[in-house]
């Protein structure tokens, strides 16, 4: 199997702060996003942080408000932490040249948000060349609408899913991971 790291992508403190945020969506998310943490600590795959930035902005997302930190219960020790202010992680942070310089071939998406940031980071990183595994349940999202029509996070989550798979990414659940490192592990 290839090297892998795990991406936590803008699992930060800025997010409660927006009034999209869903309390009951984000305590069903946080125990797979725990979970698939501490798989990680344990197989020793390294953590790569990613924060969204956007400054000057004057909201959540500008690191002058202090909210450019881990969202709490997540301030896990990381390998190394990018910024990014685009909605993938790879546009202007040296996360493609870090994970070649560390011969990772494999990323584990999760975080926040199921359909921008985790979505585009996962097809942006599959046109690098990497094989992506995209945790749905690890990453976390909120209903919207559009034109007078509701959008569940359950909706969202699925269309991400139908667009990525077999295209730019294996999704698998985090239970599919632990039996995979369990497998190899014992081998």
């Amino acid at each position: 199997m290839s090297a892998t790291a795990l991406l936590l992508i803008d699992v930060q403190a800025s997010f409660p702060t927006r009034n999209y945020w869903d309390e009951t969506l984000a305590n069903a998310w946080r125990p797979y996003q725990r979970r698939l943490l501490d798989l990680a600590h344990e197989a020793g795959t390294p953590i790569v942080r990613i924060f969204h930035e956007a400054p000057s902005s004057e909201g959540a997302f500008d690191p002058s408000n202090g909210l450019i930190r881990p969202l709490e219960g997540f301030e896990d020790d990381v390998a190394v932490t990018f910024h990014k202010s685009a909605h993938n992680a790879f546009t202007d942070t040296g996360l493609a040249r870090w994970l070649r310089l560390n011969h990772i071939e494999r990323l584990i998406i999760s975080g926040i948000r199921t359909e921008q940031c985790c979505e585009t980071t996962a097809r942006v990183g599959s046109d690098l060349g990497f094989d992506i595994d995209f945790v749905s349940e690890a990453t976390l999202t909120f209903d919207m609408q559009r034109a007078g029509r509701l959008w569940s996070a359950s909706d969202i989550r699925a269309h991400t899913e139908l667009v990525l798979e077999d295209r730019f990414a294996r999704i698998v659940t985090v239970d599919t991971l632990v039996s995979e490192w369990q497998e190899r592990s014992a081998a």
